[in-house]
């Protein structure tokens, strides 16, 4: 009975592996979802040799090689061509490959696994060896592979082939004389040969994927603030559509010091993914941690002097005087203000109800010139400025632009009288409009960066706000 009871348990834990969940997502990971297609497209680029892949085959030097061009697996001393794995054929048959046809890509996700792959392909040979004239000939293979996904001693998601076999397909003469008993023993030939050769070209196919697959890991900076990178948080699941990765970010100072900061628990319900669409899901964590960063690196600070004020923003003792008389005192009119603008405390991002929203806690030292001396204090403010934040994705990032919602006010202390600080809202956010908030736009250029997953292009995504998190979704 205890058998039985530890199978139905082990049986259920692999079929929670394989198939993930649509409900609440209570790490603070990024998720991705890479559609099926996004995979099988990067395994059909890596064998026509798209621009996008120039960088990670090296050898490719012009579009349309690849690993089937000059220089490839077709090329001389190539796998396939002259001095290759064929040359042993050659001195038995005299019979040369003279044209490997792009391969036909299709695959399925195999849940809890990985992928099974197939490559359909026609195969040109010829030969004027014992076989006797010149022959020309075709034969159609179908190459199918099952390969695991698997995780690298780097932490990246990999591709393994587990087994490769193929399927010789119907063979064409062209041209010349075959007569049937070799015909025969050419075909017996090709079933023997054509693992051994056509294999290769599906690890190799692996290696450029994975290396597209292992760029996930790479180190991305984000100026004066650090750098951030990603690692698999826990294994790859695998359902029939979709594979899904749980990345973890890992945000490091300018000296390459891991910052923790604190993890919010909020859960994230994840939507559903459609059919041929991609997702990442970018978590709270991230917003509050790019505007931590801001904060301790003193981004967040300012100083504004009139010469950052344009001349329609009201900064002086008789602007002052006009809005609240008390505050001023016996003071002189016509004086500069100065205001000294620190936030003190790590803003709060909330992500609720499709909108965006940044509480920064910030205290403001208002201050006025004397003439030829030191500038003096009037009083100090707290206050909450709630922004709009506006998300734009492109291509590896979704950068944020800020804009005043609403501002709360408080007297912290005054050196002349008492006040009322909510008088100041309006004049306060007028400065914060004008001058304030282009300096924290400006800061925050650095974006947040997306995961490099298969290199897939969030720049024309779909962005959704959801609870504690944002989604973009791409067709793929």
């Amino acid at each position: 009975m205890q058998t039985a009871m530890l199978a139905l348990w082990s049986l259920l834990l692999l079929w929670g592996l394989a198939t993930p969940c649509q409900g609440l997502l209570e790490t603070v990971s990024t998720l991705a979802r890479i559609d099926k297609d996004e995979l099988g497209k990067a395994i059909q680029n890596s064998l026509v040799g798209e621009p996008i892949l120039q960088n990670v085959l090296g050898s490719v030097t012009a579009v349309n090689r690849g690993l089937l061009g000059s220089g490839g697996l077709l090329g001389g001393g190539g796998l396939l061509g002259h001095g290759g794995v064929f040359g042993i054929v050659e001195e038995l048959s005299g019979l040369k490959i003279e044209e490997l046809t792009l391969p036909k890509v299709s695959l399925k996700l195999l849940p809890g696994f990985g992928v099974q792959l197939s490559l359909h392909t026609k195969v040109g040979m010829h030969c004027s060896g014992p076989l006797g004239g010149l022959l020309q000939l075709a034969a159609e293979v179908n190459v199918t592979s099952r390969v695991a996904l698997a995780v690298s001693s780097r932490g990246t998601p990999i591709l393994i082939l587990k087994r490769c076999s193929t399927l010789l397909g119907h063979i064409s003469l062209f041209s010349g004389l075959l007569p049937t008993p070799l015909f025969g023993v050419v075909e017996q030939m090709l079933f023997k040969v054509l693992p051994g050769l056509l294999c290769p070209v599906v690890d190799s196919v692996l290696g450029v994927v994975n290396e597209l697959l292992g760029a996930v890991l790479g180190l991305v900076s984000l100026g004066a603030l650090g750098s951030m990178e990603f690692s698999l948080a826990t294994l790859p699941l695998i359902s029939n559509q979709y594979i899904e990765l749980d990345i973890n970010p890992i945000v490091k100072s300018v000296a390459g010091d891991i910052i923790d900061f604190p993890k919010s628990r909020a859960p994230a319900k994840v939507p559903p993914k459609k059919d041929h669409t991609s997702q990442v899901m970018v978590p709270l964590y991230l917003f509050n941690t790019m505007f931590g960063l801001l904060q301790t690196n003193g981004a967040l600070d300012m100083d504004i002097t009139p010469e950052l004020v344009p001349s329609d923003v009201p900064l002086t003792t008789t602007d002052l005087a006009a809005l609240l008389p008390e505050a001023l005192g016996k003071l002189p009119l016509h004086q500069q203000l100065l205001l000294f603008l620190r936030v003190r405390e790590a803003p709060t991002v909330t992500l609720h109800n499709k909108k965006a929203l940044v509480s920064l806690p910030a205290n403001i030292h208002v201050l006025f010139y004397v003439p030829k001396g030191t500038p003096e204090s009037l009083f100090e403010l707290n206050s909450v400025m709630t922004v709009r934040a506006q998300l734009a994705p492109s291509a590896t990032k979704l950068h944020i632009s800020l804009s005043l919602e609403r501002l709360s006010v408080k007297v912290a202390s005054s050196f002349t009288h008492a006040f009322d600080g909510s008088r100041l809202e309006e004049w306060l956010s007028h400065v914060v409009r004008a001058v304030y908030a282009p300096k924290l736009n400006v800061a925050l250029d650095v974006g947040i960066p997306l995961p490099k997953v298969l290199n897939i292009n969030f720049s024309n995504s779909v962005l959704e706000i959801i609870e504690n998190a944002v989604v973009l979704t791409v067709a793929s």
